[in-house]
């Protein structure tokens, strides 16, 4: 099992909890309950098993084990827990999926340079022909 530093988690949605609106955070939280919003934090989100967010979530790490329905990006590790539902798209440096995660989405890895490595290799040099009809 992937382990993320959590540490500074000073935020927390309790289990029955339902939380309607934006949370912006500078430190972490765990989501036990059931978030509608987005959640922008620059520390690691938690989301339990018990745990739903219906919206986007940004911050420095993530570590799904329940259902988030909406789009994910992480400054750094992504970890899709055995339980977990993601329907939306992840964008990271690393991601570890567990056995048994669900996933239905675009993955995009961040400091990827191949895709402008490619585009360069096959473009056209500058003094190519243009061809008129």
């Amino acid at each position: 099992m992937a382990k993320i530093n959590f540490q500074n988690m000073n935020s927390m949605v309790g289990q029955d909890a339902v939380f309607q609106g934006d949370i912006k955070l500078d430190e972490g939280i765990i989501v036990y309950g059931t978030v509608y919003g987005n959640i922008h934090t620059q520390g690691a989100v938690r989301v339990s098993r018990t745990g739903k967010v219906h919206g986007d979530i940004t911050g420095s790490d993530i570590h799904i084990g329940g259902h988030v329905e909406g789009n994910v990006v992480v400054e750094n590790r992504a970890v899709l827990g055995e339980a977990s539902l993601l329907n939306g798209n992840l964008t990271y440096k690393s991601l570890i999926i567990e056995e048994g995660a669900q996933f239905q989405g675009q993955c995009i890895i961040l400091g990827d340079d191949t895709a402008n490595d490619t585009e360069e290799a096959y473009s056209a040099p500058d003094d190519s022909p243009v061809y008129d009809e």
